[in-house]
């Protein structure tokens, strides 16, 4: 099967919806959604403020989705900076917007604004993670196909993105002769540019008329509710199709196919977008070699065609990645440039970073350790080739300079759990962190329990059960040992093994009647 240029895989399972996006047949982004853990990012609800922490601001809100979601004053009052990131436009509200915004007093007490058990609405800005709850806001925005709702701001701007000067004049003339209530604000996207202008009237009074709708479920209940919720996985990957110019999408569910079919069709006549039904026996993640690429994201290890490599450490603080040599060129001792094998080797390595990053979909504070090399010039080709492949993220990222120490800093933001937190769970052995005692260290602790059992023992045979591969290790040296040190003791020692324990685990047995023993 031929890979489109920009394409866009749907898989679709009884519990999961995966979607892929490649260009030239290579994975750039991944979205893993489970029935269980839909995402809440955009909807709205009516809440309840559970408690205020006065010293820093800020608000536990009650939206009964699991953990109380995080409000911060600077998401109750009205930020048109804020607005300028999250939409990346330039408001043009005129004079009397202007003047209204600096009468607002610039200081306020959260304790002013909310009170416990007040009721709220809000918007999930940013997913839960872990034990952290959403991220919400009440400077609430409704999106549509070309305009986006602020029902609390009266700011009305155009995207950045519509650089023609023509298309910007003629949008910022009509969203502000649009028939709707001055107090509200609207945003063209970049898809208006294409869009009539009855097209354009049309949806801002459906716009209009869902804020009416959230507006009368928020005064008709009295707990906290779900008002709206934002367009599911499906809606979002034909929409992103359309807006970034896909050329296909394909779909394994047939009912899923039908659906973006559907959804296509509203907008078709915008472009040419290929929707096709999968119909092959080889599952669709597996014939794209999707399935090779998450199985790749999900390792700590990344090889680099060079032979360099990349490790990957997550902590709860940040992220850090580490640049390797390797196999590559300079490890195997060839004449040449070493100063260049570097850099291609950090080329290569800040590549499959930008890759990475996006796929695993790793949040917060990075630092990426690179190889470090000695001419400035050189640490500029490296930081820029990382800027340039990170143009494409979905998610807004700050790279800074690159250190003395070859140390590069950045932030990407953190918008739905990471591909691990979605797929893995700690291991119950090690808790994350990834290490287990060593076969010496848990002989040396057999040891220890063995002396102690000796101490306070009434049978004369005892059975020490352990994992093969620990058994394995006491055959050599250990086990000798352990038996001359009972036999002193008038105790036999038996040795048995269960590969169901954990490799740092052992049990002892009485012989013949094998009750348990414990080392008290």
């Amino acid at each position: 099967m031929r890979g489109e240029k920009q394409e866009i895989l749907l898989n679709v399972e009884s519990k999961e919806t995966r979607c892929a996006f490649l260009k030239y047949g290579k994975l750039k982004d991944l979205i893993v959604e489970r029935r269980t853990e839909r995402q809440l990012t955009g909807n709205i609800y009516r809440g309840k403020v559970k408690n205020i922490l006065a010293n820093i601001q800020s608000a536990f809100i009650d939206i009964h989705e699991g953990e109380n979601g995080f409000i911060h004053i600077s998401d109750i009052l009205e930020n048109t900076k804020k607005f300028e990131q999250l939409f990346d436009m330039d408001f043009d509200s005129g004079q009397e917007a202007l003047i209204k915004e600096r009468k607002q007093p610039q200081t306020q007490e959260i304790t002013q604004i909310l009170s416990p058990d007040q009721a709220v609405l809000v918007q999930v800005v940013k997913e839960p993670i872990g034990s952290k709850g959403a991220r919400l806001t009440s400077n609430v925005s409704i999106a549509g196909r070309y305009l986006v709702l602020l029902p609390n701001s009266s700011h009305r701007g155009v995207s950045r993105k519509i650089e023609d000067r023509s298309s910007r004049d003629r949008l910022k003339q009509l969203i502000h002769a649009f028939e709707m209530p001055q107090d509200m604000g609207l945003i063209c996207r970049t898809a208006s540019a294409e869009a009539s202008k009855e097209l354009l009237i049309e949806e801002a009074h459906e716009l209009l008329q869902r804020w009416n709708t959230i507006m009368d479920g928020f005064k008709k209940s009295t707990e906290p509710t779900l008002l709206y919720a934002e367009s599911d996985l499906i809606k979002r990957a034909v929409l992103t199709a359309m807006d970034k110019k896909y050329d296909r999408i394909l779909v394994d569910d047939y009912a899923t196919y039908q659906k973006c079919k559907r959804l296509y069709g509203r907008h078709g006549q915008e472009q040419s977008i290929k929707i096709e039904f999968y119909k092959e026996k080889t599952p669709l993640f597996e014939k794209m070699q999707v399935e090779r690429e998450i199985e790749k994201a999900l390792r700590r290890k990344i090889w680099l065609p060079s032979g360099g490599y990349l490790y990957f450490d997550p902590t709860e603080a940040m992220c850090t990645i580490d640049v390797n040599s390797g196999r590559g060129q300079l490890a195997k001792g060839e004449k040449g440039d070493v100063e260049e094998a570097l850099v291609r080797i950090n080329l290569e390595a800040a590549e499959e970073i930008a890759t990475q990053l996006i796929v695993r979909n790793i949040g917060g504070i990075v630092i990426c350790d690179f190889i470090d090399m000695k001419l400035k010039k050189n640490q500029r080709r490296v930081l820029e080739k990382l800027r340039e492949c990170m143009k494409d993220d979905p998610a807004k990222c700050t790279i800074l300079g690159m250190s003395e120490f070859g140390l590069i800093e950045l932030t990407r933001q953190r918008n739905r759990p990471s591909l691990q937190q979605t797929l893995c769970v700690n291991c119950p052995y090690c808790t994350g962190s990834g290490m287990i005692r060593s076969h010496e260290t848990v002989s040396i602790e057999l040891e220890r329990a063995i002396k102690k059992l000796l101490a306070n023992l009434s049978v004369k045979q005892v059975r020490a059960v352990v994992h093969p591969e620990l058994h394995r290790y006491l055959e050599q040296i250990d086990k000798p040992h352990l038996r001359k040190m009972t036999e002193e003791a008038g105790v036999v020692l038996e040795f048995g093994v269960d590969d169901t324990l954990h490799l740092n685990d052992f049990r002892f047995f009485s012989l013949p009647d094998l009750d348990s023993l414990e080392c008290s």
